[in-house]
């Protein structure tokens, strides 16, 4: 897998963990245990997006 691929998924991810955590705090049946879970596991994935921005070569001017 390429990086850029590797980083599309990354920021799927993501953003899909954004909606799991909109959704969980409107819900009255969540607890604030799993939206925690939830926000912890974005920090995670938004560190290792940047991870892989910073491995990643930056595009040259000609």
């Amino acid at each position: 897998m390429s990086l850029q691929t590797h980083l599309v998924e990354l920021e799927r991810k993501h953003r899909q963990l954004e909606e799991a955590i909109a959704q969980a705090v409107l819900s009255p049946s969540s607890n604030d245990l799993s939206v925690a879970e939830l926000k912890r596991k974005k920090l995670l994935l938004k560190d290792e997006i940047e991870r892989v921005r910073l491995t990643m070569p930056s595009p040259t001017l000609h």
